[in-house]
């Protein structure tokens, strides 16, 4: 039995069908030209990689908007953060726009929209998690069957003609998969609808539709008890299961066994809220799993907990497990997998799938096998001393490559530009602990020691996170935007949850005077040959803000490049690194910077009409390169906004 009544979802269409299919000219054929841009992530391989070439080092100062789109008209309520990115085939773009997720159809040259598909879901939609824009839509192109397939904010599965935005008949029920049905753990009396949804895109590969579950943060769960966040497979055509991977195993399943006790019967999440990847010839999907109910205490889900915080690569048609890699047991740090893995056929022959992660390692498997290219090795970690958790006694570090960012908190890391400083900032962390060690655990707020939390690097948002990283396929170098920021991590007790301990309130991590309390870079972009797994460069994803150049506690000192606490979005293309600001702080800037990907030397800055809020993507329609991205935040509706060349 369904747990609620469907709500039906209405169809708005800008143009009627007979003007509409018109419009979307020259969609012809079965093969997709390689000036597109048909997935997410560019490719199922998501290495955000394009070969265009006619922007280049050259001409790149020369780029102009060429067209733009606000969202502001798109309602119900005006959305000042749409992180999604389109996508483009043969001249028309698909993007999510709006706070409800609408699909829309524009004209690659011109922005005009084509068609518009507008889901209505009432309560369902007021009680989803995972609200908004989205992070974009996925496309079906195969023998002249054109189609755009989404997940709404309710979390349905909706499958649109290409040419008219119609839904198509003969997928579900007249064109919707209702994604509650068949949920485990989703029928919960305390809440009238499951805590599940979806932000990013499904992933279509060999005829299968993957979808994804996302549920609420969980610093502090609504309770120990939550929906499982199940995998499954969709007939791209009719919409039938295919199949269903548990990523909390069944008793008789493989990984059962790695939970200690009964935890394993009512613990929920442990879905898959990053982009998915795949290789379509082997026929393999790769699974970034997340963590378990709750984010940061464990004690009543003791064990290893397979398959959380993992990569699982799934057979696309079956849905059989083909292999998999915990990379970090029992996770207790929201640090779960967050962006979608990166396959490559590198220049050295190795045909890998790499794992850009929170704590700022990158995990790379041959992808057929799941074997480790370079050694990961089990160390020990410090355990904690958190009443009733559960401590893993060793977690999987990678050797090579280096990580991309900081992981532990010493004094050594304070700032030190003055000795008035470096004595501020040892003051100001008085009464915490420091993560001396990486997976130091996070420990009370009023811990009988007198402390009151953890500091911890990396953040639980990254490292690195679902912006993901770039691939150059012809060089095997990776590129990875990432944030430096401490986190304070403290324990206590949530009245309104039956978990004994979750996220604390109000232990806020310390500052000297606005100042960060460790040495810069806070942002950065870290170039990895993948080859031998040997850092190449790195920078600041920005300059100095004027906050930090200009304070007092500075004057005289030579304060150098900081940048700032945002993970960039990134775009490679055959000559230069496309490198924006992002958003969440003040610091951030309105401009994409143009990188020489050999060395890192910027070669032009690009000033954008407001901050990066989506990752930029490339396309070629009637002869001319086009860069692409979301712009908004800071009270400006989001706006897709269109350069090219003079």
């Amino acid at each position: 039995m369904e747990i609620i009544i469907r709500e039906k979802l209405s169809l708005a269409v800008a143009l009627s069908a007979a003007l509409a299919a018109p419009l979307a000219v020259s969609q012809t054929g079965t093969s997709i030209a390689a000036g597109d841009w048909p997935v997410y992530h560019g490719d199922e391989f998501s290495q955000r990689y394009s070969p265009l070439d006619q922007i280049n080092a050259d001409n790149v100062g020369s780029l102009e908007i060429a067209w733009r789109l606000s969202t502001g008209n798109f309602g119900p309520s005006t959305d000042y953060n749409n992180p999604s990115t389109p996508l483009e085939i043969d001249g028309v773009l698909y993007v999510n726009i709006a706070s409800t997720r609408n699909v829309a159809a524009l004209d690659a040259s011109s922005g005009q929209v084509l068609w518009l598909w507008r889901p209505q879901e009432g309560e369902r939609y007021n009680e989803a998690p995972r609200k908004g824009a989205g992070r974009g839509v996925a496309f079906y192109h195969k023998d002249g069957k054109k189609r755009v397939i989404d997940v709404t904010p309710g979390y349905q599965l909706v499958s649109l003609d290409a040419d008219t935005g119609i839904p198509d008949a003969s997928f579900g029920d007249n064109g919707i998969v209702d994604l509650y049905v068949g949920l485990r753990n989703a029928d919960d009396p305390r809440f009238p609808y499951p805590d599940i949804g979806l932000s990013a895109p499904p992933f279509v590969m060999n005829d299968v539709i993957v979808v994804g579950a996302a549920h609420r943060t969980g610093g502090r769960p609504r309770a120990k008890s939550n929906v499982k966040g199940d995998i499954r497979g969709f007939d791209v055509h009719t919409g039938e299961l295919l199949w269903t991977f548990h990523t909390i195993p069944e008793r008789g399943e493989v990984g059962f066994e790695s939970w200690l006790d009964e935890g394993v019967e009512f613990t929920g999440n442990s879905g898959v809220w990053a982009p998915l990847s795949g290789d379509p010839e082997l026929g393999i999907v790769y699974l970034p799993v997340e963590d378990p109910t709750g984010d940061y205490y464990g004690g009543d889900r003791p064990g290893d907990n397979l398959f959380s915080s993992s990569i699982v690569a799934l057979d696309v048609k079956t849905g059989e497990r083909k292999w998999h890699f915990q990379q970090i047991h029992h996770d207790i740090w929201d640090w779960d997998v967050p962006a979608a893995p990166v396959l490559a056929d590198l220049p050295n022959g190795r045909k890998v799938v790499m794992s850009v992660t929170k704590q700022s390692f990158v995990y790379t498997y041959d992808r057929e096998t799941g074997e480790p290219v370079w050694p990961i090795v089990e160390q020990p970690v410090p355990a904690g001393d958190v009443p009733g958790e559960w401590y893993s006694p060793t977690q999987p570090f990678p050797t090579v490559p280096a990580p991309f960012d900081r992981q532990t908190v010493t004094e050594d890391d304070f700032l030190d530009w003055t000795p008035e400083l470096r004595q501020m900032a040892i003051d100001a962390t008085e009464g915490f602990r420091l993560s001396t060690e990486l997976y130091t655990p996070p420990s009370l707020s009023d811990d009988p020691d007198g402390t009151k939390g953890l500091l911890s690097l990396p953040s639980s948002t990254g490292g690195a996170n679902w912006e993901g990283s770039t691939l150059d396929p012809e060089t095997g170098m990776l590129y990875v935007p990432s944030r430096t920021q401490l986190q304070a991590l403290s324990l206590a007790k949530n009245p309104n949850s039956d978990l004994d301990l979750s996220q604390g309130f109000g232990v806020r991590v310390p500052r000297i005077q606005g100042l960060e309390i460790i040495k810069p870079p806070y942002g950065r972009i870290t170039a990895i040959d993948m080859n031998s797994g040997d850092h190449q460069w790195m920078i600041p994803n920005a300059g100095t803000p004027a906050r930090i150049a200009n304070h007092k506690l500075l004057e005289g000192v030579d304060v150098p490049a900081t940048g700032i606490p945002t993970r960039a979005g990134t775009l490679l293309t055959k000559t230069l690194l496309f490198v924006a600001e992002g958003n969440g702080t003040p610091d951030a800037l309105p401009i994409m910077r143009a990188i020489d990907k050999n060395t890192g030397a910027i070669v032009a800055q690009i000033d954008l009409p407001a901050n990066q809020i989506g990752l930029p993507m490339t396309y070629e329609h009637g002869g001319k390169q086009y860069l692409a991205l979301f712009v908004g935040g800071g009270g400006i509706a989001a706006e897709l906004v269109a350069y090219a060349l003079p």
